[in-house]
């Protein structure tokens, strides 16, 4: 007899043999404890799967997610990992509800960035903005309040507002000592909505400064800024 829907969400794809659920963080972990032993080590499982195969399948990861999820719905740690598998696999929407399910039963604020972003996925950009301006991103560490400028930034491109696309970045730290990738990336913004702005000199020399510190190779830096130099030649 073929599985309802919810029997193939419940039981989730086939666990591979070698994630026993110790790969868990141990704070993860530690909210699984009220949980009975048999329940928990299968939701451990789901969700250690879920966190190898994030980057890689993101897609099975979510359906991991959403196992653990349809066994203990009302834990802020399930909700946390179906959002966070569900933004990895495009799943804006699902993403946002899930985040915001676990914001109301821990309120914790480090989801905010990325439920920003699902915002600018799902079309508003509005939502976005305003939560970048929540107080609590002023207490965020600095990758953290670099992913929601990245965010505000773009969300001001969004709306055709270029002007304040730029100052939002430019109250960034893009002159940090730091090599770090949340550095890169504001960098690169920054270069990509000059080129918007038609600054196209300015952008060029922000491409470099990109490159410059990019080691690890994460933004096509150096191709825009050769390109920009081709096309300022021919100019």
């Amino acid at each position: 007899m073929p599985r309802t829907v919810e029997q193939s969400v419940y039981d989730g794809p086939p666990l591979p043999d070698d994630v026993t659920g110790a790969e868990l963080d141990r704070a993860v972990a530690a909210q699984l404890k009220g949980l009975p032993d048999k329940l928990a080590a299968r939701i451990a499982r789901h969700l250690a799967a879920a966190g190898l195969m994030v980057d890689s399948d993101p897609e099975t990861a979510y359906q991991h997610a959403l196992a653990a999820r349809a066994r203990a719905p009302r834990l802020a740690v399930v909700r946390e990992a179906a959002g966070e598998a569900a933004y990895a696999a495009g799943h804006y929407a699902e993403a946002l509800a899930e985040l915001r399910a676990a914001k109301r039963m821990n309120g914790a604020t480090a989801y905010l960035p990325i439920m920003a972003d699902c915002h600018r996925a799902v079309g508003n950009p509005e939502q976005a903005i305003k939560l970048a301006k929540s107080p609590s991103v002023a207490n965020f560490s600095p990758e953290a309040k670099a992913e929601m400028t990245l965010v505000e930034s773009g969300a001001r491109r969004d709306l055709g507002q270029l002007d304040a696309a730029l100052r939002v970045l430019e109250l960034a730290p893009l002159t940090s000592n730091s090599r770090l990738p949340w550095v890169v990336r504001l960098r690169y913004a920054y270069a990509d909505t000059l080129v918007a702005a038609g600054r196209e000199k300015d952008a060029l020399a922000w491409f470099h400064r990109a490159h410059a510190i990019d080691s690890e190779e994460l933004t096509d830096a150096a191709a825009r800024a050769d390109d920009l130099e081709r096309r300022m030649d021919l100019t």
